[in-house]
This record gives C-alpha cells, structure tokens and sequence, in this order.
C-alpha cells in the first residue's frame, strides 16, 4: 500500500475519522411510483460485478512498523454496503441531516471493504436522497468527484449508469495480492525506514525554504479560539446552497479560484460568528486546506495524490474584499511551494502541516487531555 493511502489509516481515531461524504438529493421522474427507490435499490444490489477498489480492505500491523497492504475481498456483501432507509416524520430535510449526521460519524468497518451508501426515501416534497461514504485511503477528492460525475447524467432519460463500483476502469489490479512471506517483510520494514529516515532532513529543507517566503504559515502559529475544545467522534452536518453564477461571478471579478472564493465564504462566516461572540482573535485563523497534486490524465486511477497546505483565512482584515485577495495570495504561495517538491518533500511537508492532529491524540503529550477541533 502507497505510503499516501496508508497515512489515512494510520492516522485515523475515533475523534479524528478519515472517510468522506457526500448527499445528493433526487427528484424522482414524472413516472415513478410509490415503491421506485426501493426498486432503485433492488437493481443495484444486482450490480455483483464489484471493481477492485471497492474490494479493498486494509491488513497489516497497523499502528506499528511495517508496511500495510490491500487485501481483497472476494465476496463483497452489497445488502450490507447499499443500504435502504427511510425518513422519520415530519419527513423534513432536517431530519435527512440528523440521519446523515448519524451515519458520519461512525467509522468504516475495516473489516470489509471500505465504503457504504444510503438510498433515503421521505422527504415530504418526494425527492429522495443518496448519501455515500468512503474512506480516503481508497482515492482522493479528485478521483472520488470523476467517479461520482460517471455515475451520474445531465439526460433525465438516462436511467441505467452503473453505480460506482461497477464502472469500467482502464486498468485494475485484479485479483487478491499473494501473502506475504518473510522476505516481503524484511523489505517492507526496510523500505519504511528509509522513508521515515528521509522524512527529517527534506521537512529541514522546506522548513527554511518556507521561512524565506512572505506570510508564510506554520500549524503551530494558530492562534487559539473558543472552538478549540475537546471533542469526540459526533459529527453533525448541515447544508446551504447558493447559485454557482454568483461564485463564478465573484472569481471572475476578483480573478481568483471558485475555491478562493469559497475559502473566503468560510472566512467571512467564522470572522462574523467570533465577532458576535466577542472572541474574534488579533492573529488570522489558520486552515488546514487539501492540494491536490494528481495529474490531470490520472484522476481516475484512484488512490491518493494530495497534500497538505496551511492557508491565512485572514480573519483579522474587515474588508470582504481585500480578505478574498489576502487568502487567493495565501493558497497560491502554498501550492508553489508544492510544484517546486518532489514527492517525498510534498509528503515530509504534508506531514509536518498535519502534525497537530497526529500529536493530540498521544497520551503524556501536553495536549494529551485536550483533543482539540481543527
């Protein structure tokens, strides 16, 4: 297993899940009667033709040297990965969040392949929902958004795309991997500990190559805030939408990314929510931000291809504006930095910006009683 998969297991606890998410909502056709979802459901648990990635499932000595490798499972239990639910009353889409709140914030089994979905019928205004989960060892944001969009059509008279783990790849590593003998061991210790041997001098490096830059950020300079607070493994989800005409608007008047600007809308949201607490903090808050690093001809092979960078949310400036050209200004300077590492420098510097969630958790550490929000 890829160092830049097996870091999402590694790294995983209760307090800190590494899976994904995401809830689409349906309007069911003109045609369709009272039992479509459910017959929706039964057509896809016909679907046995299982792709490779949605066979896998981590084994290995996790949590202690070595390496992880993908095990395949050969007989993939669909009724319990696509599962069949239905909203309490008053059928509202609150209660379609409280029940996607729920399903988030359990961890995957790791006993089986990692990922599940939810067909979610009740809405009192008939639309269904599709809510799936999937953990991030298994591909990146990249490859999860194109093998969503493939599953999907813009023709309301399309209704027979296969679902995710029954699409055609162009090329897959079938069957189950050969056990590993001791000879595989042996070199699978060796090969972590040159890597982890290399990790210290290239963080060196980039350390005092980002010291030269102007504003650059470090995780350790974030300012604390009455959200840093202990917390579990709960998650709760809530949703808003906005026309995309008025992102793209934005990011076209201000020459930025529709990522800038969507930064930006959470900016102005956390600045405004502390500024009405009375806690809005001197120093700028700091976020964590995903980079991807996947060439454009590979986001669809799946795994991972993503860094980590730290962006200026800009929190201290009052002007909309001028925090939108304060925080584009921050992730450009990040994702620089990226295109000038190889791959072991973007991991090593991935890795340290990571740091405060893989130290909080260890216990005797001084934030050992304090597992905090990021």
């Amino acid at each position: 297993m890829p160092v830049t998969d097996s870091i999402f297991l590694l790294g995983e606890s209760r307090e800190h899940p590494m899976h994904v998410g995401s809830l689409e909502l349906f309007t069911p056709p003109e045609d369709a009667g009272p039992d479509y979802v459910k017959s929706m459901h039964e057509t896809l648990l016909k679907h046995t033709d299982v792709d490779p990635t949605f066979r896998k499932k981590p084994a290995g000595p996790v949590g202690s040297l070595g390496n992880l490798w993908w095990a395949d499972e050969s007989d993939v239990d669909l009724e319990y990965h696509v599962r069949h639910s239905a909203l309490p009353a008053p059928y509202r889409v609150r209660e379609l969040l409280t029940l996607t709140s729920r399903l988030h914030g359990t961890l995957l089994d790791r006993h089986r392949p990692l990922w599940e979905m939810y067909l979610i019928e009740g809405l009192s205004d008939g639309r269904f929902a599709i809510y799936t989960k999937l953990h991030h060892s298994l591909m990146d944001g990249v490859s999860g958004l194109r093998l969503l969009m493939r599953t999907l059509s813009t023709d309301p008279d399309v209704r027979d795309a296969p679902p995710p783990w029954n699409l055609p790849r162009r090329a897959s590593a079938n069957g189950a991997a050969p056990a590993p003998d001791l000879w595989w061991w042996v070199n699978g210790v060796r090969r972590t500990v040159g890597e982890v041997a290399g990790l210290a001098p290239a963080s060196l490096r980039i350390a005092r190559t980002a010291m030269g830059q102007h504003d650059m950020r470090f995780p350790y300079e974030a300012p604390r805030t009455m959200l840093n607070v202990p917390i579990g493994g709960a998650r709760r989800f809530a949703a808003q939408s906005w026309p995309l005409e008025r992102v793209h608007a934005v990011r076209k008047a201000a020459g930025v990314s529709v990522n800038d600007v969507v930064m930006a809308m959470c900016a102005g949201a956390l600045r405004g929510y502390l500024e009405e607490q009375k806690a809005l903090p001197d120093e700028p808050l700091i976020a964590m931000v995903p980079v991807s690093l996947r060439d454009e001809q590979k986001a669809d092979a799946g795994g991972n291809a993503v860094g980590v960078t730290l962006c200026n949310l800009a929190t201290d400036v009052d002007d909309p504006a001028e925090r939108l050209t304060a925080i584009s200004a921050s992730m450009s300077q990040g994702k620089e930095l990226f295109g000038s590492l190889t791959s072991m420098q973007a991991l090593a510097w991935s890795a340290f910006n990571m740091s405060p969630i893989a130290l909080t958790p260890c216990p005797g550490s001084s934030a050992s009683h304090r597992r905090r929000s990021t």
